[in-house]
């Protein structure tokens, strides 16, 4: 089994690496490398973590504030989003800007 990040998954991960090395550099890079360890224990059981809000996916909490969602496939596990735990998801046409 091996972990992909979609460039969905990347461009959520960069953007919450900037916001929050902004006031606390070292903060970013601790929440980072939390993100890498609950990719590879999703790796590791896949199949453990709750089933997600869209069909197909597993949610695995990164932290109080950070979600990963994540799709098995065949032997991958393919991170597709990181969100806020305040952010609406799935989105649908009333909730699409105000995540």
């Amino acid at each position: 089994m091996r972990v992909v990040w979609r460039p969905s998954a990347l461009t959520d991960r960069d953007n919450i690496m900037n916001h929050i090395c902004q006031d606390n550099p070292d903060a970013a890079l601790v929440l980072d490398e939390i993100f890498e360890l609950k990719a590879d224990q999703a790796r590791q059981r896949p199949k453990l973590y709750r089933r997600g809000r869209v069909f197909g996916t597993h949610e695995i909490v990164a932290t109080s504030n950070y979600i990963m969602v994540y799709m098995v496939l065949d032997e991958t596990v393919e991170v597709v989003r990181i969100l806020h735990a305040r952010q609406k998801w799935p989105w649908t046409e009333s909730t699409a800007g105000s995540s």
